[in-house]
């Protein structure tokens, strides 16, 4: 397909670098020149300097053309008139970045007032993630699929845990439990395990399963995953008040150390229920003051990476609560991944991931829609399908079907009823199917077959 992509800041040029990857056409609008430089040095993008609210601009990029806009600069307000624009010239589809908490409650309205395709505002859908967080402290992360029956849970393997030396074959037996474990990453290694892969100990394994099953496995392996009771978030920043809004009826008892007056100012007037402190979160002192020792989760949410993971690994050696981390750059994924940071955010890639889930949704032929998508890793999606009637393995039980290696189908959805499929099981017209696979780009249900 053909995409511009408005605004080469930090989501921009993931997104344009994500869409690439996938095969498409895309060209980028941005007045830096320093910006596309950069941006067309590293992947093959045709580039137009200039204001992409601009008809001209939106011309030069073939915007006649093109099948989907997706307007990402710094402005809510820019971003929306870009899209209003790119309809009218070349009624192509429209995404909008909006991240305006003062628009949060509007954006629905929005979205059908202006017939945007998408709004997409990514410290609220990082704010949501955190949340479940919260709910699952032990779940290193957490996605949701069939309208949140069925969870994919990514945990680390304790030390002594009875998972260790275990193989896959054995886990719902031995637990009782209707979980089945997707990918296991150890050290650099990712691994669609088949039945006779044995797990260790620090294995970072994703498993899926419905939240009841999920609680009960979490019991059954002696692993405690009661709900925080109590959260320290440093930064007042727009996912911090996002998550202070989603909490605001919940037991949890939120402190926020912000460092600048007027931000500490706003959130005591929005936030009556949570304890704003103004202050230094880099002061040890202050953090022990204000009871890090006994905060039940630690979310560090600054503007500032470096500053993120040095809080989290001083938290990680004063507390054994729950760390969550924000970071923006992913150009030291493995570094980052080697360190005790708990929870890694990074609000960008879950626009991303957002926004191919809607690409591939937008470019399917045979109406086995891609329902929802997510990157479990670097190397590995998790694809919710609904399945059309004309696909052509409807009704074959799985263990007679060809699939493709490194694939595997993880749960059909059947009315409501989640199976965790075994060879036996068959997949029919109207079910949704999750898939797990190393295979990135699949846009089809068909594509899982050989």
């Amino acid at each position: 397909m053909k995409i511009i992509v408005v605004g080469c800041g930090k989501v921009g040029a993931t997104i344009a670098a994500e869409l690439y990857q996938e095969g498409h056409d895309i060209t980028v609008i941005d007045q830096d020149h320093e910006v596309l430089k950069t941006i067309t040095e590293s992947i093959d993008v045709m580039s137009v300097e200039g204001n992409g609210a601009i008809y001209k601009v939106q011309m030069e990029a073939d915007i006649k053309n093109a099948d989907l806009l997706i307007a990402t600069t710094n402005s809510d307000e820019l971003n929306i008139l870009c899209c209003l624009i790119a309809k009218k010239a070349g009624n192509c589809h429209t995404i909008a970045r909006i991240r305006n908490p003062e628009y949060a409650e509007e954006v629905s309205h929005i979205r059908e007032e202006l017939n945007l395709s998408l709004a997409i505002n990514p410290e609220l859908a990082a704010a949501r993630e955190i949340a479940r967080l919260l709910q699952f402290p032990s779940a290193i992360k957490i996605d949701t699929f069939a309208k949140g029956r069925v969870e994919i849970m990514k945990f680390q393997i304790p030390q002594h845990s009875i998972l260790h030396n275990m193989k896959v074959y054995e886990v719902m037996p031995k637990t009782r439990c209707k979980v089945l474990m997707c990918v296991v990453e150890r050290g650099d290694q990712v691994v669609i395990p088949n039945g006779n892969f044995q797990l260790c100990s620090g294995d970072r394994v994703s498993f899926i399963g419905s939240p009841s099953e999920s609680n009960k496995f979490f019991r059954e392996v002696g692993i405690v995953n009661n709900s925080a009771k109590s959260v320290m978030m440093i930064g007042g920043s727009k996912i911090t008040y996002y998550l202070a809004k989603m909490l605001e009826d919940s037991p949890i008892k939120i402190t926020i150390i912000e460092r600048k007056q007027e931000n500490c100012d706003f959130l005591s007037k929005e936030l009556t229920h949570a304890m704003i402190i103004y202050g230094d979160a880099s002061d040890q002192q202050l953090l022990m003051e204000e009871g890090l020792r006994q905060t039940e989760a630690f979310a560090a949410l600054t503007g500032f990476d470096e500053e993120n993971i040095m809080l989290s690994l001083y938290a990680a050696r004063q507390t054994k609560a729950k760390l969550i981390t924000k970071v923006n750059r992913i150009s030291f994924e493995e570094v980052i991944n080697s360190l005790d940071l708990g929870s890694v955010i990074n609000p960008k890639l879950i626009t991303a991931d957002l926004i191919l889930q809607y690409v591939r949704a937008m470019q399917n032929s045979l109406g086995s829609n891609v329902e929802t998508l997510y990157k479990l890793s670097n190397h590995v999606e998790a694809l919710e399908f609904r399945v059309g009637k004309d696909f052509p393995m409807a009704g074959v039980p799985l263990e007679k079907m060809s699939l493709k290696p490194n694939l595997i189908v993880a749960c059909i959805n059947r009315n409501g009823r989640i199976i965790t499929p075994g060879g036996k099981d068959t997949i029919e017209a109207k079910d949704t199917v999750i898939i797990v696979t190393t295979n990135t780009g699949l846009n089809d249900l068909k594509d899982i077959l050989k």
